[in-house]
């Protein structure tokens, strides 16, 4: 975490000395904290759990940029087209998620995507209540939801 934290500093400071605070010169700068961290930290155990961590969040943004994006086109299709195909109702789902972080973030994207909404956390910490509209097959929306907290998991643990 503490790689983290200073490849964020040396993209604030990439960017304080170009004076451009643009989205490609914050990755820029990114990018080059990150070949600078890897030149003095490769020894450190630290910095070799951080490298694994950042594909691994990369290509955790893709997964959800995707899965918002075709939730949305499902969203959307059924309020365009005259029948609609909801089948709405509230799911209770184990939660793999211990720390009240993780618990947040997974419920918070959760609720990011079109069709699904958090709604509580049971008292024992170990069980998320969601309301889903599309909720044909209770063990295919289990499944979909699980695969994002794995993924979310996976990134913070």
């Amino acid at each position: 975490m503490i790689a983290l934290i200073w490849n964020i500093a040396l993209m604030l400071i990439w960017v304080a000395l170009t004076g451009s605070f643009t989205a490609p010169n914050l990755l820029l700068g990114f990018v080059l904290g990150y070949l600078i961290l890897g030149l003095a930290l490769r020894d450190t155990p630290e910095f070799a759990k951080y490298v694994g961590k950042v594909p691994k969040f990369i290509g955790f943004i893709g997964f959800f940029f995707w899965e918002l994006l075709l939730s949305n086109l499902k969203v959307a299709y059924d309020v365009l087209t005259p029948t609609h195909h909801m089948c709405p109702g509230v799911i209770a789902m184990p939660l793999d998620a211990k720390t009240d972080g993780e618990i947040t973030i997974v419920a918070n994207l959760i609720s990011l995507t079109p069709g699904t909404l958090s709604l509580d956390v049971s008292s024992d910490r170990k069980v998320l209540y969601l309301h889903v509209m599309y909720l044909v097959d209770r063990d295919a929306v289990i499944r979909s939801i699980k695969a994002l907290e794995a993924r979310v998991l996976e990134v913070l643990r």
